[in-house]
């Protein structure tokens, strides 16, 4: 690491470390979800498993709770449960080709040798960092840029590299848009990750510009995941003579792009693509931190078309005091079995039938009076899922009445796994403290809950045994 970028990543440090104190106080800051000791947190980058350790990066302003110096923050894990702050892994050096920003990017293992290859701006160029300390520190390459300008004139961006080793040679997606045709990913390959070769636009489709592209194999398909200033998509297609053939397009996540966007995933030691996205929002007004990252989730083929979407079962470790209730009838007389569990750190589980003109609702911290809650809805005449003011639809598949869903609630956050194979993601913004409590009531029919488990949940930040 040279002195200047060694001087910059000290001050970067020290600017977390004074505001770390105040943003852990905020009543709203999750405990169980991955965020920055303090100050701006987005995009999750550069996920990559090595010597026994999973290493999450992260876009980060260390210098402000809103965006701008963008630098890539860094946390680790023995088990991708609980996690330990490292520090600062990169940070803009002046007057150099990443002077306004070190923008997203990943992180590969090249022959023994970790390598982030990550976006400097302006204007957009592609970049690599070497560590030989065990990611603690970070050397950018004297060749960089290693890519120093877009393949073609007529393209909307040109940022966020996503690398992979296929038939022995490195391959590269970069998110970009072409002038009045609409959003792309540009496909690159190289024989060393410093001199790259343009190949040609993997894909291209509705908008402006796709950021932060991922692509990867499961079986013998491929997909690409984009983020195309809206709504998170992926579509499940082959990959032939370097080339893709898209399917669908479906959402990713169902909270849509102001609460889950710019996701980012590698494959780890056994061979599952785990996945984080980036879970926008602050906390309360006057506590330096921003953003938080979603639960690592499990993607796997549900379909040739779909995906399913599950948290890693490894989360079972935080589980803490527990509470179970099983074959139980609700109707519209039921008393609310949940009136004496309160909690804002919670996992719940069940799986329940119902009929077609029924509608179950969880509320979740719900004040004691009443004055705030929010509602889960799970309405099986339209066969649709509701958070608030979000919804989407869900398939019934296989699972004729049967529905399962799993909730993860951490203070102001709240993902929604159903049937093992959607998700919806929210932030949510209680008033008041003291709204911890829980109400289940059916609508319009009667439920039966085959099963329901609720866990208090916690810290991630502390040592695992």
């Amino acid at each position: 690491m040279d002195s200047e970028h060694k001087h910059r990543i000290s001050l970067a440090n020290e600017s977390v470390k004074r505001s770390k104190k105040k943003a852990e106080k905020d009543p709203l800051r999750p405990v169980y979800h991955i965020t920055a000791p303090a100050n701006w947190l987005s995009d999750p980058n550069g996920a990559i498993f090595y010597k026994d350790r999973y290493h999450l990066f992260f876009q980060h302003n260390p210098f402000d709770y809103q965006w701008g110096n963008m630098s890539w923050g860094h946390v680790v894990s023995k088990d991708l449960v609980f996690w330990e702050h490292f520090p600062v892994a990169l940070t803009p050096t002046p007057e150099s080709y990443d002077k306004d920003g070190v923008f997203s990017g990943c992180c590969v293992d090249n022959d023994g040798v970790p390598t982030i290859i990550y976006t400097g701006v302006s204007p957009e160029v592609q970049c690599i960092a070497d560590s030989y300390d065990g990611l603690r520190t970070w050397s950018k390459c004297p060749q960089n840029p290693v890519i120093s300008k877009p393949p073609q004139k007529n393209l909307v961006g040109f940022r966020d590299p996503y690398v992979w080793k296929e038939r022995n040679k490195w391959f590269m997606v970069i998110g970009s848009g072409i002038k009045n045709k609409g959003g792309t990913v540009l496909l690159y390959k190289s024989e060393d990750l410093k001199n790259w070769k343009y190949l040609h636009p993997l894909c291209h489709g509705e908008g402006e510009m796709w950021e932060c592209p991922n692509f990867f194999r499961l079986g013998d398909k491929y997909v690409l995941i984009i983020s195309p200033h809206g709504d998170v998509q992926y579509s499940i297609g082959t990959f032939q003579d370097d080339k893709f053939q898209p399917g669908e397009w479906f959402p990713l996540d169902l909270g849509g792009e102001e609460n889950f966007y710019a996701p980012h995933g590698f494959k780890d030691a056994r061979g599952r693509y785990i996945l984080w996205g980036w879970i926008k929002g602050g906390g309360t007004q006057g506590y330096p931190w921003n953003g938080v990252l979603t639960l690592p989730r499990v993607v796997t083929l549900h379909s040739d078309q779909q995906l399913s979407i599950n948290p890693v079962p490894e989360l079972k470790k935080l589980r803490g005091e527990q509470f179970r209730f099983s074959n139980i009838n609700l109707s519209q007389d039921s008393h609310n079995i949940l009136k004496d569990i309160q909690g804002d750190c919670l996992e719940i589980d069940s799986e329940f039938e119902c009929r077609n003109d029924t509608t179950l609702v969880l509320d979740i911290r719900c004040a004691p009076n009443l004055t705030e809650k929010t509602s889960i809805i799970f309405d099986c005449a339209k066969k649709k899922l509701t958070c608030d003011d979000k919804s989407g639809k869900f398939p019934w598949g296989n699972f004729g009445k049967k529905l399962s869903f799993q909730i993860f609630l951490d203070k102001s956050v709240v993902e929604i796994y159903m049937n093992n194979h959607l998700c919806l993601t929210k932030r949510i913004y209680p008033k008041q403290l003291d709204s911890q409590g829980l109400n289940l009531a059916v609508e319009g029919g009667n439920a039966l809950i085959r099963h329901l488990a609720i866990w208090k949940m916690n810290s991630i930040w502390q040592e695992s045994n």
